[in-house]
């Protein structure tokens, strides 16, 4: 098992609205990232969001990152889970799989990041990997 660390900087972010009730909401967030460290590339992601009346998030998507990881080029698909609260996201993530592609084919992992508002979505990650 092998450890990637590193930085993803938030390029873009569109969110909309896809229902409210009674102060809770839901919805769609099409996002782009750049990474660099162990993991250089771009990450496209979508997530759904439901935001609470207490002001917390729960959230799920997928994010296909196009680059290099650890000097292997590919692409791959990673599983997003997370929870805002106050101002940090934790998230928790998994390498969907069957979704490496290039050198990156047969790649396994989880990880994650917590990003907080005074980072401007920007984080630190760690993905802990190896190849099936």
């Amino acid at each position: 098992m092998s450890n990637a660390t590193g930085t993803r900087a938030l390029k873009s972010w569109d969110e909309q609205d896809i229902s409210e009730a009674d102060g809770r909401k839901m919805t769609r967030s099409a996002i782009t990232y750049s990474y660099t460290g162990d993991i250089e590339g771009e990450g496209v992601q979508e997530y759904v969001m439901f935001y609470r009346s207490d002001e917390s998030t729960t959230f799920v998507g997928l994010e296909q990152i196009t680059g290099k990881l650890g000097g292997r080029s590919g692409s791959f698909v990673l599983q997003h889970t997370g929870e805002l609260t106050g101002s940090a996201a934790v998230v928790t993530w998994t390498v969907v799989p069957g979704s490496g592609t290039g050198e990156l084919s047969g790649l396994t992992g989880s990880g994650g990041f917590t990003a907080t508002h005074e980072e401007g979505g920007n984080a630190e990650y760690r993905l802990d990997h190896d190849f099936a």
